[in-house]
């Protein structure tokens, strides 16, 4: 990963400075009121820091999809009062995000204010990134600093063609998302394990693709695991399962086998004829005795128990998808199980752990251990594509300015 410029290498007194700020204002709503403000909460330390130094503090974000049309419903207006009461500061709204109206905004402003700007998606340009309106926004600011992870895997003229036009710093929440994947997959330490459930391997496949050449140990749960059983030749009776893709799970073993990759695939499971929160005849078994009847719903205790051994002996993990149908009890358990291990190894100092995507995040709250991973990404595309190998475009961007 390539060097980038933090909030470090700002001037440390930005006293009238103008600062874009990208962040990810894009939280669910409901009846009026934001549901989960993970986000917002996510960009207050670069807000307030920059506020605290001085800066006129301009908030770019999409909000919905308006694809282009101006919707008073996906207005970031919605957003000022939300962000005000995080911040402890005053905010204000600025009804677009470049022009000369933006502009006479702006110019009343006083240093240590902030502003939410109208939602970048309102412009067509903005999921072309057209270099136009990037200019545009770039013309308000001084600065551009992206505290957005979750939408750097997207080219779009807040994110990426801004950057051509002014000096670009990566916020304080963009600096340690970057730190913690250079520590995860960039360069780890060994050995490293990586667990990737979920349900489909469609899904997964470039994802199992890159880090079978990654990683030492590569956990499969989740319907995933299904499919790579089936390929096996072991019946999986009813079992979620993607018959098209078991060519693709045959040239995974293979792939692994050449790179020295061990793929660890449950030995014992969760079996039951309906998925329903606790239904009657829910049986632990071995892999190979599910009846045709049956559907394997979550790994079992002896699996998970020698899962918890191979991270003990393993120095980083990655962790995207749950190993069950977590949402549904008993089927929670061996995630509950296998996550609670990991974060006893975290605590202790042996293990550096990564996780991320929107399932994983709330397996992992529903395992109460959240706040005892070394990371938690809340990106669901980025840090998936993250995982893929692939070069993120926001994040490419501000390395070429380092």
């Amino acid at each position: 990963m390539g060097r980038f410029k933090t909030l470090d290498d700002l001037p440390e007194d930005l006293t009238g400075k103008k600062v874009l700020v990208r962040v990810d204002l894009n939280v669910p709503m409901q009846d009026g009121t934001v549901s989960d403000d993970t986000r917002l909460r996510a960009a207050v330390p670069t807000i307030a820091e920059l506020s605290d130094r001085g800066a006129i503090v301009l908030l770019l974000s999409h909000f919905g999809r308006p694809k282009g049309q101006l919707r008073p419903d996906m207005s970031t207006a919605q957003l000022v009062a939300p962000m005000h009461r995080l911040t402890g500061r005053s905010v204000r709204f600025i009804e677009d995000c470049q022009g000369a109206e933006a502009q006479r905004a702006i110019s009343t402003m006083l240093p240590g204010n902030i502003g939410i700007l109208e939602n970048t998606r309102f412009h067509e340009g903005e999921e072309k990134n057209d270099p136009e309106l990037a200019k545009g926004m770039a013309a308000l600011g001084n600065y551009y600093v992206d505290d957005a992870f979750s939408a750097a895997h997207r080219a779009h003229a807040s994110t990426e063609g801004i950057t051509h036009y002014l000096p670009s710093f990566a916020g304080r929440a963009m600096e340690a998302e970057l730190n913690a994947l250079e520590r995860a997959l960039g360069n780890p330490e060994r050995p490293v394990a990586a667990v990737v459930g979920g349900a489909k391997v469609s899904t997964k496949l470039a994802v199992l693709g890159h880090l079978v050449g990654k990683v030492d140990h590569l956990i499969i749960g989740g319907g995933m695991a299904n499919t790579f059983l089936a390929a096996r030749g072991v019946n999986v009776g009813k079992s979620l399962r993607e018959d098209d893709l078991t060519g693709e799970a045959e040239s995974i073993f293979e792939r692994a086998e050449q790179a020295g990759c061990t793929i660890h695939l449950p030995y014992d499971v969760v079996v039951a004829k309906e998925l329903a929160p606790n239904p009657p005849g829910v049986r632990v078994c071995n892999v190979h005795e599910v009846e045709d009847d049956e559907m394997i719903l979550d790994v079992g205790p002896a699996a998970v128990e020698a899962l918890a051994d191979v991270l003990k002996t393993c120095r980083t993990l990655v962790w995207n998808g749950p190993l069950g149908a977590f949402e549904t009890p008993p089927f929670d358990a061996a995630t509950v199980a296998l996550a609670k291990t990991a974060a006893a190894l975290t605590k202790e100092g042996s293990l550096i752990s990564v996780a991320g995507g929107g399932d994983t995040v709330a397996a992992l709250n529903h395992a109460g251990v959240a706040q005892d991973f070394t990371f938690v990404s809340t990106a669901g595309g980025a840090f998936l594509e993250w995982m893929e190998g692939r070069t993120l475009p926001g994040v490419a961007a501000l390395e070429q300015q380092g």
